[in-house]
C-alpha cells in the first residue's frame, strides 16, 4: 500500500467526518421518541392555543358587534321640521359596514383576514430558534462526556466538527417546520394563491440559511465552555428579545420605533417574511430577493465566525 493511499485513509475528506458526526447526531435525536414528541408538541401548543385564542380578526365580526336595531343621529332632529321624523341609522346594516372595514383593516395590516395564519408562519421561525439553540448546549454536552476530545485527537477537520452540530440543527428545524406547516393547514392556515409545492424548496432554504447563523451564534457563545449554565444564560438572554422584536406575531409596521430599528436588524423578521411570502401572502419577488441575501449574508458571516474559532479553540 503506498504512502499517499495510506495518509488519505488517515486524513479523511471534510465531507466523510461531516457526514459521520452528523449522522451521529440525528440517531441521538430519532432515538430519543419523548424529546422528538416533545419538540414538534410544543410549537403545536403555541399555535393551537396562542393562535386560536388570539383570533383578533373576531373582534370587527359583525356577531360581536352589537348594535341597537336603530341608532338616531344626534341632533338631525333640529335640522328638519316636527313633522319630519328624526334621521336613524340600521344598526344592522351599520355592524356589517363594520365588519367589512375590520376585515379591510386586518388585510392592509397583516395581509390576511385571519390573524391564525400569520400567527402560524411565525411559528416556523420560532421553532427553528428554537431547535438551533441547542446546537451550543450539545458541544458543551459532547466536551463533558468526553467525546469532543476523542473526536479533536482523530484527523476529522474542525470545521466538521462544527458544522455538524449546524447541519443537524437545520435537518432537524427543516423537519419540524413541515410537520408544522402540515398542522396548520388542517387547522386552518389559508394559503395563497401563488403558492405551489415548489415554494417548499424556498422554505427549506430559508430555513438553512437561518440555521447556519443562529446555530454558529449559540456555538460561539459555547465552544469553551464546560458548564451547561452559559449557553442556558445566553439563551434566555437572546431568545426572547429575538421573538418578540420581529414580525413573528405583529407585523413590523405596528410595533414601536425603536422595535422596528430591531426588528430591520432581527434574522427571524427576514425569515418570518420570506416564509410568508411563500405561503400565505403574494408572491413578491424584490421582497424575497431581499430576504434571501439578508439570511446569505447572516450565515455567510456567523458561519466563518464558526469557523475560525474552531480552528481556534477545538485544540488537542
Amino acid at each position: 500500500m503506498s504512502n499517499a493511499k495510506v495518509l488519505n485513509e488517515c486524513q479523511p475528506s471534510f465531507a466523510k467526518g461531516l457526514w459521520a458526526l452528523t449522522r451521529r447526531e440525528l440517531k441521538k435525536w430519532l432515538s430519543d421518541p419523548v424529546m422528538l414528541v416533545m419538540f414538534v408538541l410544543q410549537p403545536l401548543i403555541w399555535m393551537g392555543l396562542l393562535g386560536k385564542s388570539m383570533n383578533i380578526g373576531g373582534l370587527f365580526s359583525a356577531n360581536n358587534i352589537n348594535l341597537p336595531q336603530q341608532i338616531p343621529i344626534p341632533g338631525t332632529a333640529i335640522l328638519y321640521p316636527s313633522n319630519i321624523p328624526e334621521v336613524v341609522l340600521d344598526g344592522a346594516a351599520l355592524s356589517q359596514m363594520i365588519a367589512q372595514m375590520g376585515s379591510k383593516i386586518m388585510e392592509d395590516n397583516f395581509g390576511v383576514v385571519d390573524y391564525f395564519s400569520f400567527m402560524a408562519v411565525g411559528m416556523v421561525s420560532m421553532i427553528v430558534m428554537n431547535t438551533t439553540m441547542f446546537s451550543g448546549m450539545s458541544i458543551v454536552w459532547d466536551r463533558r462526556l468526553g467525546f469532543l476530545d476523542k473526536v479533536i485527537s482523530t484527523p476529522v477537520s474542525r470545521a466538521a466538527i462544527i458544522f455538524s452540530k449546524i447541519l443537524n440543527a437545520t435537518l432537524r428545524a427543516m423537519f419540524q417546520a413541515t410537520v408544522i406547516l402540515a398542522f396548520a393547514y388542517l387547522l386552518g392556515l389559508k394559503l395563497s394563491s401563488t403558492f405551489t409545492p415548489l415554494n417548499f424548496l424556498g422554505i427549506y432554504v430559508a430555513i438553512f440559511l437561518l440555521g447556519v447563523g443562529l446555530s454558529s451564534v449559540f456555538i460561539a457563545f459555547s465552544i469553551r465552555s464546560t458548564r451547561m449554565e452559559r449557553p442556558m444564560q445566553f439563551i434566555g438572554l437572546i431568545t426572547m428579545p429575538l421573538t418578540f422584536a420581529s414580525n413573528t406575531f405583529f407585523p413590523t409596521k405596528l410595533l414601536p420605533e425603536w422595535m422596528q430599528a430591531i426588528a430591520i436588524v432581527n434574522p427571524l423578521t427576514y425569515l418570518t417574511d420570506a416564509i410568508r411570502h411563500l405561503t400565505i401572502l403574494p408572491m413578491d419577488t424584490a421582497a424575497l430577493v431581499r430576504d434571501f441575501a439578508y439570511l446569505g449574508l447572516f450565515a455567510a458571516v456567523l458561519a466563518t465566525i464558526g469557523i475560525v474559532l474552531a480552528w481556534k479553540y477545538l485544540t488537542k
